[in-house]
């Protein structure tokens, strides 16, 4: 399976885009929508550091990136899930893996594998940080109930400084111009 325009977007929107590295709530070195090293190149530690003079051009870098990263990852779920999905099903394991990296090892794959029919409640069993119970909230909610929580919300792109702390927003992108940007033609309320 492939992620869906609206999971693409569920991604983003919980995520965010920051054009440089910084350091997230965890302390882990990160860049554009949910890179860190772990998910390939590039390498956050060796990007250069503060605001790029070109903001477009660095958005649509991340862009690129995050592109990469989406296929690895949908490519994880695919492995890790052996029993059919819905598309929104598949879209919450997407945001999941992306965000933990714990589609192979976490309890929710095998309740899912298993037909477990309460299989979503394992989506909170990771909430570390604590702040993360949210996204945990909204890709659940998503899992069992086919419901986009953050499409139709501005994207913020955030602003980092030379020591890889976040500085605010900057400004936003909308869904359907983020889609655009990666050659996806569907309108953001349309699914796939």
């Amino acid at each position: 399976m492939k992620l869906s325009d609206k999971g693409l977007l569920e991604i983003a929107e919980h995520e965010g885009i920051v054009p440089a590295p910084y350091f997230d709530s965890v302390g882990v070195l990160t860049y554009g929508i949910g890179h860190t090293r772990n998910a390939g190149l590039p390498n956050p530690a060796t990007m250069p550091r503060g605001m790029p003079a070109n903001l477009d051009k660095a958005i649509d870098e991340a862009l690129d990136v995050f592109r990469i990263d989406v296929g690895r990852y949908e490519a994880r779920v695919n492995a890790a899930v052996r029993v059919p999905l819905k598309q929104h099903e598949f879209d919450a394991l997407v945001s999941f893996d992306f965000n933990t990296g714990g589609i192979h090892r976490a309890k929710l794959t095998a309740a899912i594998n298993r037909g477990d029919k309460d299989a979503a409640r394992h989506f909170m069993g990771w909430l570390r940080p604590i702040e993360i119970k949210k996204r945990r909230t909204a890709e659940m909610r998503l899992f069992q109930t086919g419901n986009y929580d953050a499409n139709g919300d501005d994207i913020p792109v955030w602003r980092a400084d030379d020591a890889g702390k976040l500085r605010g927003i900057h400004s936003t992108i909308d869904g359907a111009d983020l889609l655009r940007r990666m050659g996806r033609s569907a309108a953001p309320g349309a699914s796939n």
